[in-house]
Order: C-alpha cells, then structure tokens, then sequence
C-alpha cells in the first residue's frame, strides 16, 4: 500500500486471492535526533491510513494476478509520535525527535498493479515480474518489478543437480524461504509533496526471510509464519539540490491465520528522519467471513 514500499513496508506481491482490510501507519519527520533538517519539506506527518487491499487471478490469463489497493485518513501527529517518542525511543534511551509543523487534513493513496507468476526453479509460483502504478495526494508513480517469493533452498538444489539428494536442504527448506526483488520506479510530484522535493526515479532492492512450517512443496500456506526483510531504496525524495535521499529499512511482519500485522523502521541506516517507520494491522476478510458465517 503506498506509499509503505518507500518507507520500509514487505512489498511483494500476494500470490492467493485475499481481500485485506485494516489500518496502516506511516510517519515522516522533518528532523532527526540532531536536530538537522531531512530536506526542505518544512513539517511532519503521520499518514493514518484506513487500508483496503483486494488480489484476484485473471480468469483469462490464469498465470496473472491483479491487485486494487486503497487507504486514506486523516494526517496527523498521533498515534505515530506516541509511539516514536512516547515509547519507542524513551523504551530504548533515544532522545526524542523533535517537531515543529504538523502536516494536517487528509491524504489517501490508490494503486494497482499486474504480476505474471511462473514455477522458476520450482513446480510452485516462485517467480514473478509486473508493473504498477501509484497516486494521490501525496505522490504519483509507476514501476516496475521483479523477483522471487518463497524460495525454497532444496528446490533450487534440485534444480541445478537434479540428480542430487540434498537432504539437509529438504529438512532446512520446510521451515525458512527466501524472497529477492527489484523495483523500478519513476516518481512525480503531487499535491503534498510536489516534485521539488520528490526524486524523478527510484531503485528499491529488498530481501526477506520467512520462517514457517511450510510442510511440503505443494501444500497450503502455512497458517503462521513470521517474516524478516531489509530493504534498500535510492530515495522517494530528494535533497534541494537534486539528490537522491537513500534510505535503509528493517521490517518484520507476523502472518496469522487470519491477517498479518507488520512494522518497519529505518534503524538499519539509523537516519530517523524523512521516512521513519511505520505499521500495518490487516485482516482477510473472507477468512473472517467463513469463520463468522461457520459459527
């Protein structure tokens, strides 16, 4: 859901169909700890986003998925300073970090998007590459994507030695996968950020590492799974002079049997300023809906 990819978020593409709904969190500072000034954007904000996420097959171009998503809220300094401030830099001995301008109103972004899956070095849809697009109030942009989710280490083995018999690999593979992506993106002001403080592209890489009981190659997804990724991005945003902003970010996510809650920060290059972090709480709607009904 944009714009959490530019901040931090686990943004590869759903494989199943699933229609998510929940809150998404992200927080932008104008300063960092230090006091220095992250650009020449001259206030704060916290983009509280009530969040829908929709994915189907293409019923004519079944190796095709779709995705609609959409959120929008009112923008303001809490919940996001509470928990910067008020309890996560005060939990762990961080000073705060100062504010000055609260960006306030509303703000909402919509986006879709295309994926073609293929089995790259498995039976199962590990591989995939798409475009999208992205907009609204804050920013608009199109991109493009590439990669792998879920890769199992013992299917790539089998693929470069068939005749191979990796047997601590089949026992490692059940519980930990592994995910890589590349996105293109070329970026365009909008009416909160317009393109004197956006970058005109961005080169985002990000990997993860999934750890469930995946219980074999074709069996259903697991129903918990904890995932942890890093993700590097040349920058949504610029400097006055043009340059890019590169930001680094950690994020990990709780899969559950019926949604995920997930958060990302960008303690892994330690700027705590411009994108900061970020949260989501998603639930699948029709896994609830077959629970309630099934009551």
């Amino acid at each position: 859901m944009a714009p959490g990819a530019h901040w931090g978020a686990i943004d590869f593409p759903d494989r199943a169909p699933s229609l998510l709904a929940g809150f998404t969190v992200n927080r932008f500072t104008e300063f960092n700890g230090r006091r220095e000034r992250f650009n020449a954007i001259g206030e704060t904000a916290g983009f509280n986003f009530a969040t829908v996420s929709w994915t189907d097959r293409l019923k004519a171009l079944p190796e095709w998925s779709g995705n609609l998503t959409f959120g929008g809220g009112l923008t303001g300094e809490n919940p996001s300073s509470h928990l910067q401030n008020s309890f996560l830099h005060r939990t762990t001995g961080q000073s705060a970090i100062p504010v000055d301008h609260t960006r306030s109103g509303a703000d909402a972004m919509a986006g879709g998007s295309l994926t073609r899956w293929s089995p790259l070095f498995s039976s199962r849809d590990t591989g995939f590459a798409g475009v999208g697009v992205a907009g609204g109030s804050l920013y608009q942009e199109v991109y493009g994507r590439i990669g792998i989710r879920e890769l199992s280490l013992s299917e790539l083995a089998s693929w470069l030695f068939p005749h191979s018999n990796p047997w601590l690999l089949n026992e490692i593979s059940r519980f930990v996968r592994f995910s890589a992506m590349g996105r293109y993106s070329r970026l365009y002001g909008g009416v909160g950020y317009s393109s004197d403080v956006i970058a005109d592209q961005s080169y985002l890489g990000q990997a993860s590492v999934s750890f469930a009981d995946f219980c074999g190659e074709d069996a259903a997804p697991p129903r918990w799974a904890v995932e942890v990724a890093v993700t590097y991005d040349s920058g949504l945003f610029a400097a006055p002079t043009g340059r890019w902003l590169t930001r680094r970010f950690g994020s990990i996510a709780l899969h559950f049997p019926y949604g995920s809650l997930e958060s990302w920060n960008d303690w892994v290059g330690s700027t705590d300023s411009g994108p900061t972090y970020g949260f989501t709480l998603l639930f699948d709607v029709r896994k609830l809906s077959s629970l309630l009904t099934g009551l």
